[in-house]
């Protein structure tokens, strides 16, 4: 019977990770391999990074109690604008302008944060009205027009590979390396860990189940690198990706400030009565959704090459899909920058592999709210239903 509850466990919190799986290997065989190609491989990274940038931001927002940020897609946009008309109309120095786009980003947080935290004014009216205001902004800025090209160095930092010092010929040793580096990181890192739970007395899972999640998490990180390293080696993006990931996973697991998030989603009463000052929880998820913003700002222009006023349109469906997708409550205090990624992992799949197939437009968008409905529903289902396996 015992075996039968872990299972369903086991089923209930790895049901997202069955879902990608599952359509990774549907879009492969439609596509007759051509989904796990090198140089696809590398586009799910290159042409989804915003989804993993701003979903891991609309995350903490979520948490606070379900609140999102429907200006995101706007910010982005109007961030691309602000660079390029710096840095192509003005020639200023490209990271003084990026010095530029990121403080825009943090104040235009910071702008929508004070009327969200401190005047009370619901989220989704707020950042409503930011969609329309930035995006009209945007078109203001630009004059309706695109400015490209970027310049080489602002290129060179988002848009570019990172150096194979090994010199390899068709294939990137130093992306590969990396790969086994970090799979003996995070193996160290859950042995760690473990060992530490079982020194303080806690419940630890078994061996047999840690050894078997090592095995497929590290084999999955290393066929990725490998596919990578017969294109062009790391994109600059996925390191951009791996350093937001890396510092909100900490901060949102390890830091008391993390644990406020879960705890203002999970009851805003009990938590200001503990002596939490609520209104700066608000105030912050928002200022770090401005923040990481104009990061996947910088990425967007970088990607495009230019600034154009129709950039990050559906941004922030994208973004709230993926965290939902992931695990993140409607009503906040429950999610996991982890996954997020998945969630945005997924996205990213069912974008690339209708592209790939050659999918209408109008109907990708069909399919795609349809699967990502189901994924929910199944998700939802699998958490207040106790399945037993015999």
């Amino acid at each position: 019977m015992e075996n039968k509850i872990r299972i369903s466990e086991v089923l209930k919190k790895y049901t997202m990770v069955i879902v990608l799986v599952a359509v990774v290997i549907l879009f492969t065989v439609n596509t007759g391999g051509k989904m796990l190609l090198p140089q696809n491989v590398n586009n799910l990274i290159a042409q989804n990074a915003y989804v993993f940038i701003l979903a891991t931001g609309m995350l903490f927002c979520i948490l606070t109690g379900g609140n999102i940020d429907l200006s995101v897609g706007s910010v982005v946009c109007f961030i691309g604008a602000v660079g390029g008309s710096m840095m192509v109309n003005n020639g200023m120095n490209s990271y003084l302008s990026m010095l530029v786009m990121v403080l825009v980003g943090i104040l235009i947080g910071a702008w929508q944060g004070f009327w969200i935290a401190y005047v009370r004014i619901p989220p989704f009216i707020v950042t409503l009205a930011g969609m329309l205001v930035f995006r009209g902004l945007s078109n203001v800025v630009l004059g309706g027009m695109t400015l490209a090209p970027m310049p080489d160095d602002f290129l060179a930092l988002f848009n570019n590979y990172i150096p194979d010092f090994f010199g390899g010929e068709g294939f990137n040793i130093t992306c590969f390396a990396v790969g086994i580096v970090v799979c003996v990181i995070y193996v160290l890192m859950v042995l760690k860990g473990r060992m530490s739970r079982v020194k303080k007395g806690y419940r630890v899972e078994p061996l047999t189940g840690v050894v078997v999640k090592m095995v497929v998490i590290c084999a999955a990180v290393l066929a990725f690198m490998f596919r990578l390293a017969q294109y062009k080696g790391i994109p600059n993006s996925l390191v951009w990706i791996a350093v937001v990931i890396a510092i909100y996973t900490y901060i949102s697991s390890k830091t008391t400030a993390g644990r406020y998030f879960y705890a203002v989603g999970g009851n805003e009463k009990a938590t200001k009565l503990s002596g939490i000052n609520t209104n700066r929880v608000y105030f912050l998820a928002y200022l770090n959704m401005g923040f990481l913003a104009a990061i996947a700002g910088m990425v967007t222009t970088a990607r495009l090459n230019s600034s154009n006023p129709t950039a990050g349109t559906n941004f922030e469906m994208d973004a709230i899909g993926a965290c939902f997708i992931g695990g993140a409550s409607a009503y906040g205090g429950t999610g996991t920058v982890p996954g997020v990624i998945i969630g945005a992992l997924l996205m990213g799949v069912l974008n690339l592999g209708m592209s790939i197939m050659g999918v209408d437009q109008n109907m990708q968008k069909v399919v795609k709210g349809l699967v990502l409905l189901a994924a929910v529903i199944f998700d939802v289902v699998s958490k207040r239903k106790a399945f037993i396996v015999k």
